[in-house]
């Protein structure tokens, strides 16, 4: 298989490249040569957003292009239109942000969906990818892809999520632990998103897909005592009911990454129906693979996770932590 990857050297990018190049395909990378892409690729240079950028793509054919764009849908229809005759298929990963809120647990793909427009310029997240994957479908119809990610967590995450939790359990000393235990969860290890994608494009699987893990594949007090147990700390998990840190004015999610007490939110994040995409062969390792292996990245880095610009990097400040813990 020849592979043209939209990105491929960061995240989930890179981990779609990654899983090519161990299946033995031809992988061109696109990019704007602010990382390096894995070794083992032909790289290209272009900037989607500038006048010309596609310049480098004017010629060659591709079995399959994978596009991660979460920015203006001209970028994802230009690189689409100007890649339809020369390329056999197209994997937009797009994300469940492209269902309208609030939506209850258990909505397929069949739900309601915001606007969009493949014409649009940068206006906003949700927006900005259902327009990404009508640029998609417009160039491709039914010989595009579209992988509706939920969270996604692994290596190489440069949104913060999982590398905040790590490092602040390897700190040690008691942690605010949000409640309740038992909360199901539910997200994507980015190198299981990678797998499915390429597996699913290469056996002709188009429309979109729900990508995440059954609700319930892990749950709050799983996530964090993985991070205890690789971290290998002191640290003390202290768990507290969602009301006294609501009351606080701690942010879910972003102040406590991962975490959503239940609700809207909640039923709308970690509540999507995944019958299609286990149906066409998602299989979803243990989260305790998921956060050791993403602590021995970190570690690499010593401890400093790259961080996406366009994204506030996420935690709780630790005297707010520790008032709450009345400490």
């Amino acid at each position: 298989m020849k592979l043209l990857m939209l990105g491929g050297t960061e995240f989930v990018g890179r981990a779609i490249t990654e899983d090519a190049l161990a299946r033995g395909w031809e992988v061109t990378v696109f990019h704007r040569g602010h990382h390096a892409p894995p070794p083992g690729t032909r790289a290209l240079h272009g900037d989607r957003t500038a006048p010309g950028g596609l310049a480098a793509l004017a010629e060659g054919e591709w079995d399959l292009v994978v596009d991660t764009w979460g920015g203006a849908p001209t970028a994802v229809r230009d690189s689409a239109r100007l890649l339809s005759g020369r390329a056999g298929r197209y994997a937009y990963v797009s994300s469940r942000s492209v269902y309208s809120y609030p939506a209850p647990a258990g909505q397929g793909e069949d739900g309601p969906l915001v606007e969009g427009s493949p014409d649009a310029g940068t206006t906003a997240y949700a927006e900005d990818k259902r327009g990404g994957e009508l640029a998609a479908l417009d160039a491709f119809a039914d010989r595009a892809l579209l992988v509706r990610a939920g969270l996604i967590l692994g290596p190489y995450e440069n949104v913060g999520r999982l590398p905040w939790w790590l490092n602040r359990i390897a700190r040690g000393g008691p942690v605010l632990a949000p409640g309740p235990r038992g909360l199901p969860l539910q997200y994507i290890d980015v190198r299981d998103l990678a797998r499915w994608t390429l597996d699913a494009a290469e056996a002709g699987l188009g429309g979109p897909y729900n990508l995440v893990s059954p609700t319930g594949h892990a749950t709050m007090a799983a996530l964090l005592d993985a991070c205890v147990a690789v971290t290998g700390g002191d640290a003390e998990l202290r768990w507290t009911d969602p009301a006294p840190i609501l009351d606080a004015g701690v942010e879910p999610w972003t102040e406590l990454p991962v975490w959503l007490p239940e609700g809207e939110s909640y039923d709308y994040m970690f509540g999507g129906d995944v019958t299609r995409a286990l149906e066409a062969g998602l299989k979803c390792r243990p989260v305790e693979e998921t956060v050791a292996d993403t602590w021995a990245w970190l570690r690499t880095l010593d401890g400093r996770a790259p961080q996406r610009a366009d994204r506030p990097a996420p935690g709780l400040d630790a005297e707010r932590e520790a008032a709450l813990l009345g400490l």
